[in-house]
């Protein structure tokens, strides 16, 4: 079962909300394959600049079992399909600051177009149906920011 890990298999899926910075490079280790030849990423950051107000920092607030169940979900469903190898979604919450990476999903296939269109599955579906929420801070107040805006 996709997912599912034993001594001799390396996971072929790993979704996760973590509280900890997201560390892209070992994400891309991660997903490493011998049958891929691609690996593709898509990281989101925290941009300094939205509608001319100057971010200074975003809260990202979490129902975070149910948010983990969700990246699972999805994290399956890109595996069923499309020829992944492997994949990791991890969404990070609590207070991030200009430049750090809010997601990344990062994947193995065997050829690039099926990865792309299944990274841009995973982006839209998550920005979708997880339960993750952002607040945005700028110099002259803060709002919370509802899908597409």
């Amino acid at each position: 079962m996709p997912g599912d890990r034993d001594e001799a298999t390396p996971a072929r899926l790993h979704a996760a909300v973590t509280h900890e910075s997201i560390d892209v490079a070992a994400l891309h280790r991660e997903v490493a394959d011998a049958g891929a030849g691609a690996t593709l990423a898509f990281v989101g950051t925290v941009r300094n600049e939205k509608h001319a107000r100057r971010v200074t920092h975003i809260v990202y607030e979490a129902y975070e079992t149910m948010a983990a169940r969700v990246l699972n979900a999805i994290g399956r469903e890109m595996l069923r399909r499309w020829p992944v190898r492997r994949v990791v979604l991890m969404h990070r919450v609590g207070n991030l600051v200009v430049g750090d990476a809010s997601i990344a999903i990062v994947l193995s296939t065997p050829h690039r177009a099926e990865g792309f269109e299944a990274l841009r599955f995973a982006i839209e579906s998550v920005k979708k149906d997880v339960p993750i929420w952002k607040k945005e801070h700028f110099e002259d107040g803060a709002v919370w920011v509802q899908e597409g805006s």
